[in-house]
């Protein structure tokens, strides 16, 4: 494998807290030295990184990446694309593909479809078979064909009985557990937050309840079964409290909140916004207050959420419109937002995004040390740029950011020491 040297740039791993500007060296798709290089070093390739900031590749925890199943809306090549445009270099793919990651088949085809990106796409293995929550999936299976944690996919096994026995499994594995906080039946027929700008609406809403009351029955077979589980886009100020005092008590869990809900609320749907039509929905502006506090003090991961959908799936009307948005090609961008707008530091907010969901996986990634793989992001931190839909590189142009101006874009990504994406203008 060849070697790589990176020089000049402001080295910022926010595992460790070093910062500094220094040169890093890599070979053999790792990080071989910091400052000097070792021993009879060679550079194959060499990137000038003055001005740039070099940080641990984001990782993201849920992007959907629509193949298999649903290639009419985006694909695994397009997707991939976005992702090492926008410094992310491993994704997680839910299992709620067609079909379902519930076999080593399906790990394996995405995978070797994944391969010729240089992005590292993680398979998430189904809980249940079929996602029907009725029968508990092979995992030791999945997690030899390379499934690094198990997931719901976003459809809530509402059988206690049958979700108790699944953590019990996965533990015996040691296999994290990806769970999606919603009660169906509360959230059944919902289309937004449950409050005042729903009912002047008209429109049926998802209470806060729905979130809370499936969390805290989670959290209980958690407390019974030991199981380390990882709780995906909450999207409420209660909800964030109940993971940060389940975490107090000593519970392995952890939990993240979709990147988008820190910049709206329920009132962007007035006027039957279909665009802003996700789930969980977008809550008050309290709740996006309390979760912003709550990515600050460490209880909330980020992750993108990233759903891309064909136009007519969002310029349908709001009760048929897919919910969703597209997320890869603002990842980046809105973590640094949240810097600029006072939410948390940076290494804090690259932080959310990159040790830590490293973490809840188990993966040695996320982190700018010798040993540890070069999955790395160079940006340009002072580079103003404006979100538009012909230079979004997901197939998916659903986005509410589009015609939004932000600071900082990526200019290379690496990953295994290989540069996958380039823009040095």
């Amino acid at each position: 494998m060849s070697s790589m040297v990176i020089r000049n740039g402001r080295v910022l791993d926010p595992a460790s807290g070093f910062d500094a500007v220094t040169d890093l060296y890599i070979q053999d798709g790792r990080i071989s030295a910091i400052g000097e290089p070792p021993a009879g070093f060679a550079a194959a390739t060499e990137i000038d990184a003055s001005g740039l900031i070099v940080c641990p590749g984001l990782i993201d925890l849920a992007a959907r990446l629509r193949e298999p199943g649903a290639t009419h809306k985006a694909d695994i090549a397009s997707e991939t694309r976005a992702a090492a445009a926008g410094g992310i270099t491993t994704l997680c793919c839910p299992p709620d593909t067609q079909p379902i990651i519930d076999t080593p088949a399906v790990v394996e085809y995405i995978r070797h479809r994944a391969e010729p990106s240089g992005i590292r796409v993680m398979p998430l293995g189904a809980l249940t078979q079929g996602l029907q929550g009725q029968l508990l999936s092979a995992m030791a299976s999945l997690q030899a064909a390379g499934c690094v944690a198990v997931s719901d996919g976003g459809r809530p096994v509402s059988n206690s009985r049958v979700l108790r026995q699944a953590l019990d499994y996965a533990r015996t594995f040691d296999l994290p557990v990806l769970l999606t906080p919603r009660d169906p039946g509360l959230s059944e027929g919902g289309l937004m937050h449950e409050g005042r700008v729903a009912t002047r609406m008209g429109i049926a809403g998802i209470p806060q309840a729905a979130e809370t009351a499936a969390l805290g029955r989670d959290l209980a077979l958690v407390e019974q079964t030991g199981a380390r589980v990882h709780f995906g886009r909450l999207s409420t100020g209660r909800g964030a409290e109940l993971i940060r005092r389940a975490r107090r008590d000593g519970l392995p869990v952890s939990a993240d909140v979709a990147i988008h809900q820190l910049f709206f609320t329920e009132l962007d749907l007035w006027g039957f916004e279909s665009m802003y039509r996700v789930e969980p929905p977008f809550r008050t502006a309290e709740d996006r207050d309390s979760l912003r506090r709550a990515v600050a003090d460490g209880t909330l991961l980020l992750c993108s959420d990233h759903q891309p959908h064909q136009p007519d799936a969002k310029q349908a009307p709001l009760a048929s419109a897919d919910p969703g948005l597209s997320g890869l090609d603002t990842l980046l961008a809105l973590v640094l937002r949240l810097v600029e707008e006072g939410v948390l530091p940076l290494r804090d907010a690259l932080a959310r995004v990159t040790v830590a969901p490293a973490r809840v996986l188990g993966l040695d990634s996320g982190v700018i040390a010798v040993g540890r793989p070069a999955d790395l992001c160079l940006f340009d931190p002072d580079a103003v740029w404006q979100l538009r839909e012909d230079a979004m590189l997901s197939r998916g142009k659903n986005s509410p950011f589009i015609g939004w101006e932000f600071t900082g874009q990526t200019r290379y990504t690496v990953v295994g020491g290989r540069l996958v994406y380039s823009h040095a203008g």
